[in-house]
């Protein structure tokens, strides 16, 4: 009996507690009064100089069956490339082999064609349509180069087509190393979000709180692109003369950031 007695004595200690403890978060919640807050936005902008351009270039070879002296042919192309890339003072860390492919090409056969009576195509049975039939190879090879010297970047673009490029795009204008003009306009956002809630707590006559929470939100610029015009109406190729380097312009880029930030209203 006094085992059972004690057991209920401990329920109802356990029970007593939660119920007090109960009240108490209640009672406090009522007489603290809840936190005022109001949220403003800041922008920060950074006007930024280019410092590397961005050029892709590809070395397309087409010929017949003979595979091994196409891929040769290929080869020594691209590696003169990259040789007069590396002489124009482009370290091998920015040049980058994108890709590098082998496709077959084919002759597609023409079946003979029977008009019926009522105007509809038929292939003729007489005649048997053989099948496709590979009659030689395409070999590819892209390659990406990073240039950080700009005043190059026309004679890089002139030259590879010299060398031997098909096709050249580029050059792509961005920033190599954008996080610290990032920070700078963050913090830009950030006193600029701070002028605003100074402002706006003179004009609604409250005092200025801390902090309570901040977000942001940004977007970086997209690198503007220029195409190479041929001097060739048939396309570009290791067999023209050389060209007049043509002269890029970086222009300037904006990077942006936003944040939102929430203040106390005291």
């Amino acid at each position: 009996m006094e085992k059972h007695l004690k057991s209920y004595f401990i329920i109802g200690t356990v029970v007593f507690a939660l119920l007090l403890g109960f009240w108490y978060v209640k009672t406090y919640a009522r007489s603290v009064p809840p936190m005022r807050t109001f949220s403003v936005q800041g922008e920060g902008k950074v006007v930024a100089i280019p410092d590397v351009a961005l050029i892709s270039f590809s070395v397309l070879t087409e010929g017949g069956k003979d595979l091994a002296a196409l891929q040769k042919e290929n080869t020594e192309k691209g590696n003169k490339i990259i040789a007069f890339i590396k002489k124009s003072g482009v370290e091998s860390k920015d040049i980058q082999t994108e890709s590098y492919t082998i496709t077959p090409r084919y002759e597609n056969y023409t079946c003979g064609i029977r008009i019926l009576e009522s105007g509809m195509l038929r292939p003729d049975g007489e005649e048997v349509c053989p099948p496709p039939a590979i009659v030689g190879y395409s070999v590819y090879q892209q390659i990406s180069v990073k240039v950080r010297d700009l005043g190059a970047a026309g004679a890089i673009v002139s030259g590879v087509v010299t060398e031997g490029a098909n096709n050249v795009s580029g050059p792509n204008f961005t920033i190599d190393e954008p996080e610290k003009l990032q920070n700078e306009a963050r913090a830009k956002a950030v006193a600029n979000a701070r002028t605003k809630a100074r402002i706006l707590a003179r004009a609604g006559g409250f005092r200025l709180g801390k902090p309570v929470s901040i977000y942001e939100g940004y977007a970086t610029p997209y690198p503007m692109r220029y195409a190479l015009e041929s001097a060739k109406a048939d396309g570009i190729g290791g067999d023209m003369e050389v060209a007049l380097a043509p002269t890029f312009e970086p222009g300037s880029e904006d990077i942006r950031a936003s944040v939102s930030m929430t203040y106390e209203i005291r």
